[in-house]
């Protein structure tokens, strides 16, 4: 069927009927928070449309929305554990006081989704940073704490610890309340599955463009989800035929420190969102922030940048290394069929490493006028770094 566009302001709105999906509209907050904690096993195939959408047996019903906020990488480099533990005074780790400042942020959305990069080290197990990765599990009490809901965990890393490191990540996310998509302890945790948000049945997958050449154990390739354009919309198309109402992808994709997407993004990002099955694309991978376009009427992130990390600017990496986004969506489903989803909305953020790991929420720190001298000058390059790229999309930017 015709899609139907429609300019208001920024926003782009996309309407389509109920074969179809979605549309765009400016939209602010619902400070309503749930946990989405309702989940029902999967298995089907569909049919729908972009920006976000209907089940094909949809009817019209009373108005539903949700607010959805995903953030950057989180990425927990050695010096982050050694100041962990010095925040917990010896007694294990406390990364708790890193994330406190967007808290605010993260639990005023009905549905706040995080990029956990690296496998929680298996019990009895050292730690480890690049390149293989094993972290302290408490660095998932720190994820619930902020009020993130729910994790990607696909990316490059996902094997470092191999299979025993996806159970522990698992286990160790789900008894800190934190659901998780991207990682498996059995064939069918891997496949897509509804959560419920404000009565908005929602599917999160989650994809990785490799695992820096471990191999997948050839007796359980279902350990997590390479990605491929044909994957994702299957598993797109069976959250649907599930009764998805939305389907958001998280995507662990692109190239190191390029701004820019690469060919890769750019022509797997037309491909699914062609089919209509997708509709909305959350990206990681680049740990620099990367820009947002609409792609066939459906918002692509291509990159959030690093909410939480060390990558060392002396040691090859750019300064934009410590910037981030929590990037927030109101969706909504007026009982037409469609689904509005509103026009994204950027909170700058940084990795103040010299106060400790700390991530600021930008534009609230640039408000404190006590704020020292030293960090303001900072806040306001990593701004105008941000801005640089997103800038049409963040909030009240100078």
């Amino acid at each position: 069927m015709e899609r139907k566009v429609i300019a208001v302001g920024l926003a782009s709105v996309l309407l389509l009927p109920a074969c179809g999906a979605a549309a765009k509209s400016d939209s602010n907050t619902d400070p309503a928070k749930i946990n989405t904690v309702a989940t029902v096993a999967a298995s089907g195939e569909t049919d729908a449309g972009s920006i976000a959408t209907p089940s094909t047996d949809a009817k019209p019903t009373s108005p539903r929305s949700f607010t959805l906020l995903a953030s950057g990488e989180i990425l927990p480099h050695s010096p982050l554990w050694r100041a962990a533990a010095v925040n917990a005074g010896g007694a294990g780790y406390d990364f708790s006081p890193m994330l406190a400042p967007i808290t605010g942020h993260v639990e005023a959305a009905d549905l706040s989704i995080c990029h956990l990069e690296t496998p929680i080290a298996p019990e009895g197990e050292d730690y480890s940073t690049d390149p293989l990765y094993g972290v302290p599990a408490e660095i998932a009490s720190a994820i619930a704490a902020v009020g993130f809901d729910r994790c990607s965990t696909a990316s490059n890393h996902v094997l470092d610890r191999y299979p025993r490191g996806v159970d522990r990540t698992v286990d160790v996310l789900e008894a800190a309340g934190v659901s998780q998509s991207g990682m498996a302890r059995t064939p069918t945790e891997i496949e897509p599955i509804l959560i419920h948000v404000n009565d908005v049945a929602v599917s999160h997958l989650a994809y990785t463009y490799g695992t820096n050449g471990i191999p997948l154990p050839a007796d359980q390739p279902w350990r997590t989800r390479l990605l491929s354009a044909e994957q994702i919309i299957a598993d797109a198309q069976q959250a649907h035929n599930l009764g998805a109402d939305f389907v958001v992808v998280s995507v662990h994709w692109g190239t190191e420190k390029q701004a820019e997407p690469d060919n890769q993004q750019r022509t797997i990002a037309d491909q699914i969102t062609a089919t209509g099955l997708v509709d909305l694309v959350i990206g990681h991978h680049a740990h620099v922030l990367q820009p947002i376009e609409l792609v066939n009427g459906v918002w692509v992130v291509y990159g959030l940048g690093n909410l939480l990390s060390n990558h060392p600017v002396a040691d090859h990496w750019p300064a934009s290394t410590q910037d981030g986004a929590l990037i927030e969506f109101k969706i909504t489903l007026p009982g037409d069929g469609n689904v509005l989803v509103g026009r994204p909305v950027v909170t700058p953020t940084w990795v103040d490493k010299g106060s400790g790991w700390v991530v600021r929420a930008v534009l609230d720190d640039l408000t404190e006028p006590r704020l020292a001298d030293w960090l303001r000058a900072e806040l306001e390059r990593s701004l105008e770094r941000t801005d640089a790229v997103l800038g049409l999309f963040v909030d009240d930017a100078p």
